[in-house]
């Protein structure tokens, strides 16, 4: 049997060698669940973000029209069911009766209708959720129990999207009475959990809603507790302080303590989320694509996605995973080629020792590892690379959408739709958050084009080509799909990994 090997320093060796429907539950138990999660999101609005430890803790919060467990599949969420009229340009959404939330006022259409109207409107504009429901021109209220939702073109992806984020439905009456800033730090909704109280950087602290029109929680209490060291969390798991240790926080390299504690246990599934180093493609030498595919070819992603990630992930070739929608399996990576990556260096005319800078999420225990490599890899071929480690909301709102990166960034995205529209969107049509530099109009083109098409197989032909496309740009390095890794400790019974990181937690009990 082969020894697994974990982390840098064989990377360096290499390198030199060369689904569950949501149903009624009992009344719930008396019993603490703490889940240590890497990020504190800053705010629980849905419109103000696209963080995935945001959609860790707020689905329990939170409900949607729709709902998509771990088994990826569509369910009826606060909508009883829905019919697609007029070729899609409608959907009528019949809702669910006697739900309330959390503050006693009712769920009805005058909710789903407010909530659309605010993600969609001058609110919604503030933070990164509005472009993905873009599609919807109104919500028409047909009785209390009913809605139509107008499009403007079809979306075929609209339903999943209606699962998460920015389409979670929020209660009118409290927003207007309390105001936005307000909600922001004290959240309501009508999920499996109920706000408590919220430190921020420190956690937050939820109950069971015994009214859960989806069953009422077999635990009555739900903590979250932020913690962005690693070590601290695997530590914090040992101790059992702590249940459950969500993604991304632990580094491949600490699988091994997790697995010889009889304690705990590895849960681990092939997850939605891909990392790339996306170039600035504006400013300094990598505003040049033939070093943007030098840098490319420089680097051995199949030594470090064997080396560093031992066996949780894959290298990819775009910038999705095999599991999204648009993946072309004929699409193949530059090939790993230092000769070649000198040569074009020297026709770009770039000079031996020339700087490059690569911005990472400082929290990302991996990335940085990762990082540490492929500087190890330019710098064989003339390149000079420096790590600049940001924290992860300074690096998403700040950074990169101001255009402030260095030659190279970390693009981690999570693509929970498992349809590559919605990374592809969001990452290279111009004017969107975290697409700072690129500005082509025939890539726009594209992207505007398969979003109203309902021929699955046109539209799918269109996201090959938009994958085509951007690999022949050569806008990102593209690196790996990771699996998305829990700790989870033994005590902890009825726990399903999601891909996504997105786990209602009502099911779940603690020994």
């Amino acid at each position: 049997m082969k020894t697994m090997k974990w982390g840098l320093k064989t990377a360096l060796t290499a390198l030199v060698m060369s689904s569950v429907a949501i149903s009624a539950a009992p009344a719930f138990a008396a019993g603490k669940l703490t889940v240590s999660s890497s990020q504190d999101p800053g705010s629980w609005d849905p419109i103000d973000t696209f963080l995935v430890a945001w959609a860790a803790v707020s689905t329990n919060i939170f409900d949607g029209l729709t709902y998509r467990g771990p088994d990826l599949k569509l369910v009826p969420g606060l909508a009883e069911s829905w019919e697609e009229l007029d070729q899609g340009k409608r959907i009528r959404f019949k809702l669910r009766h006697n739900v309330k939330f959390h503050d006693g006022e009712p769920f009805n259409a005058e909710a789903v209708k407010f909530t659309f109207d605010r993600l969609l409107g001058e609110q919604g504009a503030k933070g990164p959720q509005r472009s993905n429901y873009t599609a919807i021109e109104s919500v028409d209220i047909i009785d209390d129990y009913t809605v139509d939702m107008k499009l403007k073109t079809p979306d075929p992806v609209l339903l999943t999207k209606l699962a998460g984020y920015g389409a979670m439905i929020v209660p009118p009456k409290y927003i207007k009475e309390k105001g936005e800033d307000y909600f922001n730090l004290n959240p309501v909704g009508t999920g499996a959990f109920k706000f408590v109280s919220y430190t921020p950087k420190v956690n937050i602290k939820l109950e069971a809603n015994p009214d859960y029109w989806g069953g009422a929680p077999k635990i009555s209490e739900l903590e979250y507790r932020f913690i962005s060291e690693p070590a601290t969390a695997v530590a914090e798991l040992q101790a059992g302080r702590v249940d459950i240790v969500i993604p991304p926080t632990i580094p491949i390299g600490m699988l091994p303590v997790i697995q010889g504690d009889s304690k705990l246990e590895i849960a681990s599934v092939p997850g939605p989320t891909v990392d790339s180093l996306r170039f600035n493609t504006r400013d300094g030498i990598t505003a040049d694509p033939r070093v943007r595919k030098a840098i490319i070819m420089a680097v051995d992603r199949d030594t470090i996605v064997k080396s560093i990630l031992a066996g949780q992930g894959t290298e990819i070739v775009s910038f999705q995973n095999s599991l999204s929608f648009g993946y072309d399996p004929d699409l193949k990576p530059i090939p790993f080629d230092p000769a070649g990556a000198k040569k074009l260096l020297a026709e770009a005319g770039v000079k031996p020792g020339a700087a490059v800078q690569i911005d990472i999420r400082g929290n990302d225990a991996t990335m940085n590892e990762v990082a540490q490599v492929v500087a190890s890899y330019l710098q064989m071929v003339g390149l000079t690379a420096t790590i600049k480690p940001y924290e992860t909301n300074v690096l998403l709102n700040d950074i990169i959408p101001q255009g402030k990166t260095g030659a190279m960034f970390q693009q981690k995205w999570g693509g929970w739709t498992f349809d590559y529209d919605n990374t592809a969107y969001s990452m290279y049509h111009s004017g969107e958050k975290w697409n700072p530099y690129e500005k082509d109009a025939t890539l726009d083109k594209l992207l505007e084009s398969q979003r109203p098409l309902t021929d699955r197989a046109e539209r799918e032909k269109v996201l090959k080509e938009i994958g085509k496309y951007v690999a022949d740009k050569a806008l990102e390095l593209p690196l790996y799909n990771s699996n998305a890794i829990y700790g989870v400790s033994k005590r902890v019974k009825g726990f399903v990994p999601a891909p996504d990181t997105r786990i209602k937690l009502n099911e779940v009990t603690v020994d």
